[in-house]
C-alpha cells in the first residue's frame, strides 16, 4: 500500500487520539476509586453485622436492667406496706413475722441493687461498644460517600473527554484515504496501529529493528506504507528515523 508521507504522519495523530480515547473509556468504566469502594462495601457489611450483634447485646442488658429496677421497686413497695402494718400491729406474733419478712426483704433489695449495679456496669460497656462500632461504620460510610462522589465526577469528566476526543478523531480522519484508515484500523487491533520510527527503534513496541529490516525500509519509496516486523504497526518515517 502507498500513501503520502503527510497522510502517514496524520496516522500518528489518530493513534494518539485512539490511545487517549481508550484511557478515557477506562476511566469512565473503571474509575480509580472503584476497588476501594468495593472494598468499603464489604467492610461496611461486616461492620453492620457487628453493630447489629452489639446492639442486640446492649438491648438484652437494658431489658435485664429494666427487670431488676422493676423488682427493686416491688420490694420497696412491699417493705413500705409491711412497715406500715408493723407500725399498727398489736399482735406480737404478727409483729414478729412482719419483722422477719422486712429483714428478708431488706436482704432481697440489697441483692437486687448489687445485681443492678453489676448490670449497669455491663450496660455502660455495651453502650460504649455500640458507640465505637457506630463510629467505625460512620467513618466507612463517609469514606465511601466521598469516593463515590469523586468517582461520579471522574466518570462524567471521562465521558465528556471521550466524546470530545471522538469528535477530534472524526475531524482528523476526514483527511485520510479510506483504504489507509482501514489498514490502520486493522493493525490497531493488535498494535499501536501507527508509530514513529526513531533512530532505528519502533516507538510502538520500543524494539530496535535489525539492520536487514532497516535496510529494507531504507530502500522503500517515500510513499510506501512500511511495517514494524516486531509488532506490525505502520512505521512513520522522519529525519530522525536513522535511515540516512
Amino acid at each position: 500500500m502507498n500513501a503520502s508521507p503527510e497522510h502517514q504522519r496524520i496516522l500518528l495523530d489518530v493513534a494518539d487520539l485512539d490511545r487517549r480515547i481508550l484511557q478515557a473509556e477506562r476511566a469512565r468504566t473503571k474509575p480509580v476509586q472503584g476497588p476501594r469502594i468495593t472494598e468499603l462495601v464489604a467492610v461496611r457489611q461486616d461492620q453492620l453485622r457487628e453493630l447489629t450483634a452489639l446492639t442486640g447485646t446492649r438491648d438484652d442488658v437494658r431489658i435485664e436492667l429494666s427487670r431488676l429496677e422493676s423488682d427493686v421497686k416491688l420490694v420497696e413497695q412491699r417493705r413500705a406496706r409491711d412497715a406500715e402494718r408493723l407500725a399498727t400491729a398489736t399482735n406480737s406474733k404478727e409483729a414478729q413475722a412482719l419483722e422477719h419478712e422486712l429483714d428478708s426483704l431488706a436482704r432481697r433489695q440489697s441483692d437486687l441493687e448489687d445485681a443492678e449495679l453489676d448490670v449497669m456496669g455491663r450496660l455502660e460497656e455495651a453502650e460504649a461498644a455500640v458507640a465505637a462500632q457506630q463510629a467505625l461504620l460512620d467513618a466507612t460510610t463517609a469514606e465511601g460517600s466521598t469516593l463515590t462522589t469523586q468517582a461520579k465526577a471522574d466518570v462524567a469528566a471521562a465521558t465528556d473527554l471521550g466524546a470530545q476526543l471522538a469528535r477530534d478523531r472524526a475531524a482528523v480522519t476526514e483527511a485520510l484515504p479510506a483504504a489507509l484508515l482501514a489498514e490502520y484500523t486493522r493493525r490497531a487491533g493488535n498494535s499501536a496501529g501507527a508509530a514513529l520510527l526513531t533512530r532505528g527503534t519502533c516507538e510502538g513496541c520500543n524494539m530496535m529493528l535489525p539492520g536487514t529490516d532497516l535496510n529494507d525500509i531504507r530502500r522503500a519509496p517515500e510513499d510506501a506504507v512500511v511495517s514494524c516486523p516486531e509488532c506490525g504497526c505502520i512505521l512513520v518515517r522522519t529525519e530522525e528515523s536513522g535511515l540516512s
